[in-house]
């Protein structure tokens, strides 16, 4: 939700902005059948003055797709910003990435310069669903 907001406020600002999880970028770049339409494609994702990208760590992903990753990182790094959500610490990426070369240099440029939020509790989807359990675990209590 934190980087949804920031988009967000991006677009208020006037600045361009391109949403998608690394799943639906990877499955997009990794599906290019030519080095020409893959550069294009590749620009498409450095052109927008804001990236927001979600879901770092949520599936694994093979070394070609690290590859892209960090081709995607690196176009942009110290130019325009990318805001990326994960639920692994960096020191976990390899289990996202296995046998990827490309991942320490690729935390590298993503911490350099970063602002990095952790945020540590329970998911609000997990705060939700357990407020909505909670008043009908109490009706049931009442009810005998």
């Amino acid at each position: 939700m934190l980087a949804k907001n920031i988009a967000h406020a991006a677009v208020i600002a006037g600045y361009t902005v391109q949403v998608a999880t690394v799943a639906q970028m990877l499955l997009d770049l990794g599906s290019q059948d030519s080095p020409r339409i893959l550069d294009r494609r590749l620009k498409h994702y450095a052109r927008a003055q804001v990236l927001v990208l979600d879901e770092v760590g949520y599936l694994s992903y093979d070394a070609p797709a690290a590859d892209l990753l960090f081709q995607v990182v690196s176009l942009r790094h110290e130019k325009k910003p990318i805001v990326m959500t994960t639920n692994l610490a960096f020191s976990q990426w390899p289990q996202a990435f296995p046998n990827a070369t490309s991942i320490a240099a690729l935390v590298d440029r993503l911490t350099h310069r970063a602002e990095i939020v952790a945020i540590e509790g329970k998911s609000y989807r997990h705060r939700e669903a357990e407020a909505r359990r909670q008043p009908a675990s109490s009706e049931k209590r009442g009810s005998s």
